[in-house]
Order: C-alpha cells, then sequence, then structure tokens
C-alpha cells in the first residue's frame, strides 16, 4: 500500500513547469483572440476549447518527453535530424513572433493598470519592463518558477467573471455538445488565430527546456546524468503537462463564454483594443466582472512576457550552442540572457510607436497558426525515432494526437484562404 502512495506524492511534487506553461498559454494575446471570438460568434466557436485540450496536451506531453529523454532543449534536439537552416528560420520566426506578442502584452498590461490607478498607461511599460527584466536576470531559477507559480492565481479571475454575468447555460450546453464549423473567412481565421495561440510554438521550446531546467536543479548537470527519465519521471511530467493544458483550456472556455454572453448579446462585435474590452463589461456585467477581468491582464501577462522572452533564448542557445539557464548567472550566459532582456527592451519599445496592439496580437496568432504545423512536423518525426529518443519515443496515441493536431492546423490555415 505504501508504494502507490509514495508514488502519488511523487507526481504531486513534479507539478510545476506543465501548470506555468498551461497557464502562459493564457496571456493576454490568448486573453484577446478569445474575447475578439466570444464577441464576434458568440458561443458558436466555444466547443474549440473541448477540441484543443486534448490536442494542447498531446504537443505539450511530447515536447516536455522530448526534454526529459534527450538531456536536450527542442532545438538542440532537432538540430541532430534536420539542417540547421531550417532551424535558424524557425527560431528567427518565433523571435520576431514572440517580440509582437510581447509588445502587444505589455500594451494590454499596461491599459489595464491605467484603468486601475489613472496613471498614463505608458509609465506602466516601462515599471513592467524594469520588473521582469530585473526578476527575470536576478532571480534563480527557483525562486523565478516559484513567481511564476503564484501569478497562475490570476486566471481564475475568468472563471469567476463568467458566474457573475447573466449566462444561458442551455445555449454553452448545446454549443458545446452540437458543434458547428466554420460558415465564412472571418469564422475560419478566427478558428486558425484561436489554434495558433493554444497551440503556439513558442510553449514547445519552453516546455522541453524548463524541463531541463528542473533537472539541472535536481542536480543532474550533465547531458549524460539527463539522459533516459524513469516511468515515473514521465508520469509526473505527463500528470503536470495536463494539469496545466486542462487549466489553461478551462479559461478559454470562461473568456468565449463571458464575452458573448456580455458584448455579443449587446451587440458590441468589434473589440479595438483589450481595454475596450473592459470597459465594455462594466456596464453589462458589473463593476466587479470588469474588475476582475482587468486585473487577470495585468497577472497572466507578468507570466507570459518571461515565458515568451525565455522561449526564444532558450532556441537561439540550443541552435547555436550558447551556454544557457536561468540556474545561471547572467555573466556565465551572456548571449542567453541578452535574447531575452534584447527581446523585452525592443517589444517596449514598440509600444511607444503607432502600435494597434490587438490587431497585432490577433495576426500573430494567426500566422502561428500557420507556423505550427510545420514544426509539429519536426516534433513528430524526432519523437519517433528511437535512437535520437535513447529508446525511450513517445507513445502511439500521443503521436496519433499529434499528427491529427498537425492535420487540422493545415486544414484550418488553407480553409481561412479558400472559403
Amino acid at each position: 500500500m505504501g508504494r502507490p502512495k509514495g508514488r502519488a506524492v511523487r507526481i504531486l511534487r513534479s507539478i510545476g513547469p506543465g501548470v506555468i506553461t498551461g497557464a502562459a498559454d493564457d496571456d493576454p494575446s490568448g486573453i484577446a483572440t478569445y474575447s475578439i471570438a466570444g464577441a464576434q460568434f458568440g458561443t458558436g466557436l466555444l466547443w474549440t476549447a473541448l477540441l484543443t485540450w486534448p490536442m494542447m496536451a498531446a504537443v505539450q506531453i511530447m515536447c516536455a518527453r522530448i526534454g526529459l529523454v534527450t538531456g536536450r532543449g527542442l532545438a538542440g534536439t532537432l538540430k541532430r535530424r534536420f539542417p540547421r537552416w531550417l532551424l535558424v528560420v524557425f527560431v528567427c520566426a518565433l523571435l520576431i513572433a514572440n517580440i509582437i506578442n510581447i509588445a502587444a502584452d505589455l500594451a494590454g498590461m499596461s491599459d489595464a493598470a491605467q484603468m486601475l490607478t489613472g496613471v498614463n498607461s505608458r509609465w506602466f511599460i516601462v515599471v513592467f519592463l524594469l520588473v521582469i527584466c530585473w526578476t527575470t536576470v536576478k532571480l534563480s531559477y527557483r525562486r523565478f518558477a516559484n513567481v511564476l507559480k503564484w501569478l497562475v492565481v490570476a486566471l481564475f479571475a475568468y472563471p469567476v467573471t463568467a458566474f457573475i454575468v447573466p449566462v444561458n447555460w442551455i445555449e454553452v450546453a448545446r454549443s458545446v455538445l452540437l458543434p458547428s464549423l466554420p460558415h465564412s473567412r472571418p469564422e475560419w481565421s478566427t478558428l486558425v488565430a484561436i489554434l495558433g495561440t493554444t497551440i503556439s510554438p513558442y510553449l514547445f521550446f519552453w516546455q522541453t527546456s524548463v524541463e531541463i531546467e528542473e533537472e539541472i536543479e535536481a542536480g543532474q548537470t550533465t547531458l549524460k546524468q539527463r539522459k533516459n527519465a524513469t516511468p515515473e519521471e514521465i508520469a509526473g511530467s505527463r500528470f503536470d503537462v495536463a494539469l496545466g493544458t486542462f487549466f489553461s483550456n478551462f479559461v478559454m472556455f470562461f473568456i468565449i463564454v463571458t464575452t458573448a454572453f456580455t458584448l455579443n448579446k449587446h451587440g458590441i462585435t468589434h473589440i479595438a483594443t483589450t481595454r475596450d474590452a473592459a470597459e465594455a463589461l462594466r456596464p453589462l456585467a458589473g463593476k466587479a466582472a470588469a474588475l476582475l477581468f482587468t486585473i487577470g491582464l495585468i497577472g497572466v501577462g507578468l507570466l507570459a512576457v518571461p515565458t515568451l522572452a525565455g522561449s526564444a533564448a532558450y532556441a537561439f542557445a540550443d541552435t547555436f550552442t550558447w551556454k544557457q539557464g536561468l540556474g545561471r548567472k547572467f555573466g556565465r550566459a551572456p548571449a542567453f540572457y541578452s535574447v531575452i532582456l534584447l527581446s523585452t527592451i525592443i517589444a517596449a519599445a514598440l509600444t511607444f510607436t503607432k502600435f494597434d496592439p490587438v490587431r497585432a496580437l490577433y495576426w500573430s496568432a494567426v500566422i502561428n497558426g500557420i507556423l505550427s504545423p510545420f514544426l509539429l512536423l519536426t516534433i513528430l518525426v524526432v519523437a519517433i525515432d528511437t535512437k535520437l529518443m535513447n529508446g525511450q519515443p513517445a507513445s502511439h496515441t500521443g503521436w496519433l494526437i499529434v499528427a491529427f493536431t498537425t492535420a487540422a492546423m493545415f486544414i484550418a490555415a488553407i480553409a481561412m484562404f479558400i472559403v
């Protein structure tokens, strides 16, 4: 009787990287995309929240497994199978998309802070920039990870908000149980955006690398020590990722519900900024709902921006064989930290130009929806390579779900252009 209990305790202790990654997926980019879906189409695309959970979970579990059994980051593993030029294309596209996302996230966070305090949003961009850069560089990996875990709590604002506003739960159940495919190009574009912001390339790189950070923190500092994983480690990682991705899609579901029964029901179908979405909620759903929506934006932004910048840094470090890791001091991994700092600073600078944050967020999600399936193809090839995976390839079930996800994302992207 003691052994199963001990195993359960080990699995519970492994919770961390997957939950952080799942929560980071609901960044201001995701919130904007889900808000647009609810405002424009009501509950018409609500069914996607159920579909994307197993898809996202399978992808992230596969990425986590790659990190656990190879001891390398995703880019480092792909480099062993594919030409370097292809990897350079991937990581450069990742960096550009992430900078746009960070800029839009900072803009959304600062607008939310202005709503709460009345202080000009540009001051908050500087404050958020300094806080994020300082914590990322100065805190140890363990303390940094703990900060991110606490920020996950901010996401509970959205399920709570959905129960403050008047919701027709029968209509919600009908939309979920009797889904309908998109009928127009805008609907297809929104579907691709949902897929792109939910199953996003930066999460693939981040998930793989933080699994390695956890191993290094546990004392497995060399590649030889990190190779292969015990059944308990794989089970713990699978549980962690499944929980994190469930939470991510759970929050997505309630954001769509909230905006569908407030904005859409009152004819507000165009959202120019995340601030517009929050302000529109105030007269329709009350001050409490608007306040929760706004606070959630700031919390998840503080969680997501380091994840976005960090994922690009991990990808570049693996590609060009740089010293890396949030557990290292700046002087021991200067190029790695430079990518984090420069991408965040450039993104902050963009917000002081004529920058439309929600439009940028939405279309970056669409771009990710187009690029993700190509990256997923390479991940599928690596995941079943017995040699690269040190005799521990991905399961057949996981491989089939990720293959289905890849095909679905290709089909949605093509439909967006031909419908």
